[in-house]
């Protein structure tokens, strides 16, 4: 019999990546979790990461130093631009410049040394912020990009994008995550949790987050700093 395929899954600790990783296992999927310490505002969802991936029973759990915050540009690596509590038209501040072109491509790395052919990213085009990075014409041609410029992609060992969220509401990714079992109480959204990783509940993440749980009619697990 042949083994099950490797994949690697982008996991930062939030709702849509921990969705995203319980969506690959039950698709059968060895799963590789990745996330990345790149200077972002808390620790705490790196400590989401572990306790997720653990949950989840990954293969394998890395996260990966990148020090995005010496560029800044961003509410979520520079401490001098203020996570903002009310919705913003435009792309907003907590968007990190090139973050999912730079994660992708990583986890495309550490794919090729597994020979893995298969990328999992949580990224939506329906309830989401707004970031560029996010839609499917930015994941159809960046997987161009990586057929083109990979040893694995010019050998015919062609990799694949799996965007499972992509067309999804966020009450239909806690939908989807309730049915596959995921304890989303282990996860922290919040662009601005403190240390114990409860959340502001006023951010953008906490809002479509409060409003995906509301809307899928299931009880929020969400620790709230002010509710504390």
């Amino acid at each position: 019999m042949n083994p099950a395929p490797r994949a690697v899954v982008l996991l930062s600790g939030g709702l849509d990546s921990a969705t995203v990783l319980a969506v690959a296992r039950s698709e059968g999927y060895r799963c590789h979790a990745l996330s990345f310490a790149y200077g972002q505002r808390h620790g705490a969802e790196l400590q989401a990461a572990r306790a997720v991936a653990h949950a989840l029973h990954v293969e394998e759990h890395r996260i990966f130093p990148l020090a995005l915050d010496a560029f800044g540009g961003s509410a979520l690596t520079d401490p001098g631009i203020e996570v903002p509590h009310r919705p913003s038209q435009g792309i907003p501040v907590t968007y990190v410049p090139a973050r999912n072109t730079v994660f992708l491509a990583l986890a495309a790395a550490w794919a090729e040394t597994l020979e893995a052919r298969d990328l999992f990213i949580g990224v939506n085009a329906v309830d989401y912020s707004g970031y560029p990075d996010c839609r499917p014409e930015f994941i159809a041609a960046f997987q161009n990009a990586l057929n083109l410029g990979t040893r694995a992609g010019v050998e015919g060992r062609r990799f694949r994008i799996h965007t499972p969220l992509v067309d999804l509401s966020k009450a239909d990714i806690v939908r989807l995550g309730a049915r596959l079992g995921v304890d989303y109480g282990l996860t922290v959204s919040c662009y601005a949790a403190d240390a114990e990783g409860r959340a502001c509940g006023r951010c953008d993440a906490c809002r479509l987050r409060a409003k995906g749980f509301a809307e899928a009619g299931l009880p929020d697990p969400t620790r709230y700093q002010a509710l504390e």
